[in-house]
């Protein structure tokens, strides 16, 4: 319950409903480095990559699918996952049922305490990705914590899995700096941010079904990365009528093996 309690605490809601953030920071960076946000656009078009963000491709890092006109409507669902609250397994069922693929950002409390569901993810055909070991500030971390974050939780994914971590990182909170897209990209990595998340993450305020899919619905553009996190139980009541109405507009549900051209490497 305490890591509960302390994940929650570092995830507030957002201070603008102009920007796309995990959390909403103050302003677009800090002392130490930057914090991650997009603007939301009107008639459905891909957020631009803000100015600060230009080196994003030099690291391998992506936030939405750019060149997605050549592959038709497509949109990416990856979950950032702290721990397990009954939402996630439901949130898997919905997947499952629907032929869905997903990204699940997960962190090393999530794999100790969930192994059978890990597993699931692998076996249903997710990608299990990394979002460090203990979900620290990385825009505050030396090159060697940034480094021991990533490869802390590698080494338990083998050991509890014997398989590999699929290659994809994502920046607890977005707060960054270019020194650990670096170091992400020399241990193997695609850094992957996101182009429309929203205010889902606190359980004890959780929007309606009804105002959720308004808000999702209002920002959606073909490539885009949507981050969602899957505790939440209005993304769990959701999910089944976000699927089939997406799929009625013509999108389909892309992997970050697409997104990256990495075909699962």
């Amino acid at each position: 319950m305490k890591l509960i309690a302390c994940l929650l605490s570092i995830l507030i809601p957002f201070s603008t409903p102009a920007l796309t953030h995990h959390c909403a920071g103050h302003g677009r960076s800090d002392p130490t480095g930057l914090r991650w946000y997009v603007r939301r656009t009107q008639d459905h078009v891909t957020p631009e990559l803000p100015s600060e963000f230009s080196r994003l491709t030099e690291y391998d890092g992506y936030y939405a699918d750019t060149a997605c006109g050549e592959n038709g409507k497509v949109v990416y669902l990856t979950f950032d996952a702290g721990y397990e609250n009954g939402n996630v397994e439901k949130i898997l069922d919905t997947l499952k049922e629907k032929e869905v693929p997903g990204a699940f950002f997960i962190l090393s409390h999530f794999l100790t305490a969930n192994p059978v569901l890990v597993e699931r993810m692998i076996d249903e055909g997710h990608l299990v990705c990394n979002h460090t070991a203990r979900h620290r500030n990385m825009a505050k971390s030396s090159d060697e914590e940034m480094k021991r974050e990533l490869t802390d939780l590698e080494t338990l994914f083998r050991e509890r899995t014997g398989r590999e971590i699929s290659k994809y990182y994502r920046p607890p909170e977005g707060s960054f700096k270019w020194d650990n897209l670096a170091v992400a990209k020399e241990l193997g990595y695609a850094t992957v941010f996101w182009s429309f998340a929203y205010a889902d993450w606190d359980n004890q305020r959780q929007p309606s079904p009804d105002a959720a899919l308004k808000k999702i619905r209002d920002n959606l553009h073909s490539g885009a990365v949507i981050l969602l996190h899957p505790t939440s139980v209005t993304n769990a009541k959701i999910m089944p009528e976000l699927i089939d109405e997406l799929r009625a507009q013509g999108y389909r549900f892309g992997t970050l093996d697409e997104l990256t051209g990495r075909n699962g490497k």
